[in-house]
């Protein structure tokens, strides 16, 4: 049986036409050409038209970043620091485990790879329906980790104060007033103001999105990332209050984000349902959670635990948590997820703003083939090799022998010129 097969849906998503992207991709591909050809001219007049703001200086100067540090409360300030030490000590940790490699496979056939960091990171910031105090944090401070010459970070004019706190307490270079699509083509085509970078990392709308899919080849990328999700998968030990809790925190991100129970039981299936209406009544995000719960929540009833975890893996979901009577055992059965939450105490919150964990997570079903942002994510494995006689003694015979099968003449000779 398939994973999609034979699903009995307590709560079905709403049928909804997904949005033409002909528009959005024929006004970033104009974005991206102004930017190219007219650098910060172009730039600001997209900050006028997109954001109605007049920035004369792109660039946030060491004394306002100073100064939008000095205005955060000191709960804020304290509450950010601990956020950036706990993602920096889990990159760290992870940087651990990326180990240069030299090995000699026969004699004389040396080969091997370094850790090498990107040179220039591009840190998108989003602006968004929420100032995200995490967001410069989780781009920011790994890259820093990773060793980056330089993180440029880039968010929109408006943006809250405390996200350029966040940006400069989290170690950026360079702050830049830009944002949206514009950002994206003057980070990766280079202005008279903004440094061309190397790779651009960072979740945003989807002309953010666009911007990066349009600009990637000429700069690399982190991922595409879709509007939020979170499933939970639950035996009928799990607790209907508590995942309705989850599922409402992060479809408050966004009218499209989706959510979902994957279940076995029948009984903690419609209690989460009655649930989730109930706590819709008094959460003042509703208008946003409520929309996304109707269009994209999903409570889906599994016969078996197989079944559950099945489907669990086709949806691959950005955060996926995991509550029942032996979570860990659970886990261990799982392949497909950003990011996992073990148990009924690690919720999405807390690696969402401080745990360490990071929250650039792949979306869309890409947690099949890759996982979120990382300290990886910044550097490059590069390998190399280096020969002696004996070395070249021993491969280059059939590196001859195969570029005169294959017809490659010049192959053949650069193959023959060092056997002797």
């Amino acid at each position: 049986m398939s994973a999609t097969s034979h699903l009995n849906y307590i709560k079905a998503p709403a049928a909804r036409a997904e949005d033409s992207a002909s528009a959005i991709e024929d006004t970033v591909r104009e974005i991206i050409a102004q930017v190219r050809a007219r650098g910060d001219a172009a730039v600001r007049e997209y900050s006028q038209k997109f954001d109605g703001k007049d920035t004369p200086a792109l660039e946030v100067s060491m004394g306002a970043r100073l100064q939008a540090v000095a205005d955060l409360d000191e709960q804020t300030r304290h509450d950010t620091e601990f956020a950036i030490e706990r993602v920096r000590a889990f990159a760290e940790a992870q940087l651990a485990t990326v180990l240069p490699l030299e090995i000699e496979t026969l004699p004389g056939l040396h080969l091997g790879h370094r850790v090498i960091p990107v040179q220039r990171i591009g840190a998108y910031v989003p602006g968004g329906r929420y100032p995200i105090l995490s967001a410069p944090v989780m781009t920011i401070v790994p890259a820093k980790v990773a060793g980056c010459d330089e993180v440029i970070a880039c968010l929109p004019p408006g943006a809250h104060p405390a996200m350029i706190a966040g940006c400069h307490l989290s170690g950026a270079d360079r702050i830049f007033l830009v944002g949206g699509a514009q950002a994206i083509a003057a980070m990766a085509c280079g202005t008279e103001s903004i440094p061309a970078v190397d790779k651009i990392v960072g979740p945003g709308n989807a002309y953010v999105n666009e911007a990066k899919r349009q600009v990637f080849g000429e700069v690399g990328i982190d991922q595409l990332a879709g509007p939020s999700e979170i499933f939970i998968v639950a035996d009928d030990s799990g607790d209907a209050d508590m995942i309705a809790t989850d599922l409402l925190a992060q479809a408050e991100h966004d009218v499209r984000t989706r959510v979902g129970l994957i279940s076995t039981s029948e009984r903690l299936a419609r209690e989460t349902l009655r649930a989730v209406e109930r706590q819709l009544k008094d959460l003042p995000t509703a208008p946003v959670a409520a929309r996304s719960w109707t269009d994209y929540g999903e409570i889906v009833l599994c016969d078996t635990e197989d079944d559950m975890l099945a489907y669990s893996d086709y949806v691959a979901a950005e955060h996926l948590q995991v509550h029942t009577r032996d979570p860990h055992a659970t886990a261990g059965r799982l392949r497909n997820y950003g990011s996992l939450f073990i148990g009924t105490q690690a919720s999405v919150v807390y690696s969402d703003k401080c745990c360490g964990t990071n929250h650039t997570l792949p979306t869309m079903r890409a947690g099949r083939y890759t996982g979120g942002l990382w300290v990886g994510s910044f550097l490059k494995i590069c390998t190399h090799q280096w020969l002696d006689a004996r070395g070249v003694a021993a491969v280059a015979p059939p590196a001859e022998r195969q570029s005169r099968t294959e017809g490659m003449e010049g192959h053949r000779r650069a193959a023959a010129l060092r056997m002797g």
